[in-house]
């Protein structure tokens, strides 16, 4: 059983930025991937994710805005998002893979204001 607890969440204008957090605990193993994901209009979108090593990867929509990051130590992986744009209003979901297994989190709000 793996928890995560996601903060960092809020209101800014478009253009500005936010930094989400998530740590997760509970049956951690080394070996895992975290990231984030929201509600596209249809389906779900990965927003980013990243390894137990430090492998990246983002939607096409965030490249060169969003950086994803990890401390592996205290279990928590973070999203800075710079330039925000009102397209980037949703609510945000911490992802935690362990295969074959998923666990998501409560999410946080990010609105974006134009």
């Amino acid at each position: 059983q793996v928890q995560l607890v996601e903060s960092g969440g809020g209101l800014v204008q478009a253009g500005g930025s936010l930094r989400l957090s998530c740590t997760a605990s509970g049956s951690i193993f080394s070996i895992n991937r975290m990231g984030w994901y929201r509600q596209a209009p249809g389906k779900h979108e990965l927003v980013a994710t990243i390894t137990s090593d430090g492998t990246t990867n983002y939607a096409d929509s965030v490249k060169g805005r969003f950086t994803i990051s990890r401390d592996n130590a205290k279990n928590t992986v973070y999203l800075q998002m710079n330039s925000l744009k009102p397209e980037d209003t949703n609510v945000y979901y911490c992802l935690f893979t362990r295969l074959p297994y998923n666990y998501w989190g409560q999410g946080t709000q990010v609105t974006v204001s134009s």
